[in-house]
């Protein structure tokens, strides 16, 4: 009782996908929830993309690179000129909670190399570009999209944004993309 509630995504004979994945053979299915590791995982990478869409309906001009899951949390880069204050913390804090409530499906896409290299440059997500340039040709490209936000991504997610129960911004630092001094500094 209560499994549809708990589970946050799930392993079908060994890759990890998302809960509506459509099964269309017999196969091994393990089920993650927040109290597991991968399921740890999945919802923090969830929350990073929440931030990201927060932060790019306030701050419209942000270009985005990466956001994984860490240990014990989440964190996304960002291309901005100055650093996020406390007070801008509060602000994408208070967007996040803002879209929680709106419930938005985090929608797979499958598409081509070419479908997403246009997307993104389109929009000027260089960094996104970047990692698409990276990509072996023939690997099968996704996107996932919640709300107005699309961001290149492999998954899995959680279902919406509305299972996102609780977070908080702690604290802002710079690193240097892809870890090199000669690239510009992301916040």
């Amino acid at each position: 009782q209560g499994l549809a509630q708990n589970v946050i995504a799930a392993e079908l004979d060994g890759k990890m996908v998302d809960l509506d994945y459509s099964i269309e053979k017999d196969a091994k299915i393990v089920f993650f929830k927040f109290s597991d590791e991968k399921g740890k995982e999945i919802y923090w990478h969830s929350t990073a993309h929440l931030m990201a869409q927060a932060v790019k309906e306030l701050f419209p001009d942000v270009k985005i690179a990466i956001g994984p899951a860490i240990e014990e949390g989440f964190y996304y880069d960002f291309e901005r000129e100055e650093s996020f204050t406390d007070e801008e913390l509060e602000k994408i804090e208070q967007k996040m909670k803002e879209i929680c409530k709106a419930k938005s499906s985090y929608k797979r896409i499958a598409t081509t190399r070419e479908e997403a290299l246009r997307k993104f440059s389109e929009i000027g997500e260089t960094y996104k570009v970047e990692l698409l340039e990276a990509i072996p040709e023939g690997e099968t490209i996704t996107m996932y999209s919640q709300g107005s936000f699309t961001d290149l991504c492999r998954g899995p997610h959680i279902s919406d944004t509305g299972k996102i129960k609780s977070f908080k911004l702690l604290k802002t630092s710079g690193a240097y993309w892809r870890g090199d001094e000669k690239n510009k500094m992301l916040k």
